[in-house]
């Protein structure tokens, strides 16, 4: 089973739709990693909010998310002994261009960790995200007791560190990453392809029946024209049976009997005849040759028939002059050994 199974998989894989599917799962699961299908609940609710409260800890979480507003700042309020470090590592990927505070209660104090996720592309800038790290949290041990109110000093520090230059200024914008992209724009251009494709397939489809049709339509009309020339043959015969009944059995021959029994082979083939148009023209053919057959053999029936009733009618009258009919009266009387008077 596994020597079938590993020869399946080489045979799809060599294969264009194979490496189509490949493609798609692996776009599948990048989507599905960047989407956050493995992160925990930190970095689940940081992703679209600006603060995260853990279990157990009082604090109005939508009223912390109106202080901060839109600001490129996280907040973490984690309970009492957790650590900070690991909870701001979590955040790597969802909060990706915040500044990321972690803090919780220690004592009479507030425990914090700062970490930047905005973008480092030289030292200037990991400088600057060292001195956001250390003063984001500046002032927030006064407030120990109000966790609100320690969110706006936090915030406070946040704005003058924009204005200093060491946070860069902006909304913080939740946008979806490029696999999501890439499937909605995959999944926009299936849409447009299947709609493509049932377009051209249903013309093709109307196509195909109007040929259907046309050729159904031409095949009837051969249908139709070959019994219309078998009907003709059929007088044919009949007009031809009554003129040879006039006739003699010796003068009629043979032309004529052949003519019949190969019409009545004919009529078997036509009782027996499908709708192909090989068949259906070849009995065309077959009828057109019995039927020119038939008009010879009308045309000798008229030929004797005529000649006939010339033969027993009246005798010929001799339209030749007196004068030489008279002379050879003479020439039989002085014929010797005739008889005179």
């Amino acid at each position: 089973m596994t020597a079938t199974l590993r020869r399946g998989l080489v045979a799809l894989v060599g294969t264009t739709f194979g490496w189509a599917v490949l493609a798609c799962l692996v776009l599948a699961g990048w989507a599905l990693w960047s989407a956050g299908v493995l992160d925990g609940p930190i970095a689940r609710q940081v992703r679209a909010a600006s603060v995260y409260v853990a279990p157990g800890v009082d604090l109005d979480q939508p009223a912390a998310e109106r202080i901060i507003g839109n600001r490129r700042l996280v907040v973490l309020v984690m309970a009492a002994g957790d650590d900070l470090r690991a909870a701001c590592d979590r955040t790597r990927q969802a909060a990706k261009g915040t500044l990321v505070l972690a803090m919780s209660r220690d004592g009479d104090d507030w425990d914090t960790y700062g970490c930047s996720r905005i973008a480092q592309r030289d030292s200037k800038d990991f400088g600057r995200a060292m001195v956001a790290e250390t003063i984001i949290s500046r002032g927030v041990d006064s407030f120990v007791d109000q966790p609100l109110e320690a969110l706006k000093v936090v915030v406070v520090n946040y704005d003058l560190l924009v204005r200093a230059g060491t946070v860069p200024d902006g909304a913080r914008t939740i946008s979806p990453s490029l696999p999501r992209y890439l499937l909605a724009g995959a999944a926009v251009g299936g849409v447009v392809a299947g709609a493509a494709s049932l377009w051209f397939a249903g013309r093709r489809a109307a196509r195909l029946a109007a040929d259907r049709r046309r050729r159904r339509d031409e095949q009837a009309d051969e249908r139709s024209a070959l019994s219309a020339a078998a009907a003709g043959l059929a007088q044919q015969i009949v007009d031809l049976d009554k003129r040879y009944g006039q006739l003699s059995a010796r003068s009629t021959g043979r032309g004529y009997a052949r003519l019949v029994g190969d019409y009545t082979r004919l009529l078997v083939e036509l009782s027996a005849a499908g709708e192909a148009d090989s068949t259906v023209r070849r009995l065309r053919e077959r009828v057109d040759e019995l039927s020119t057959r038939a008009t010879m053999l009308t045309r000798e029936a008229e030929a004797r028939t005529g000649g006939g009733s010339g033969s027993g009618g009246s005798r010929a009258t001799d339209h030749r002059p007196a004068s030489r009919r008279g002379d050879r009266r003479g020439r039989r009387r002085d014929r010797p050994g005739s008889t005179a008077g």
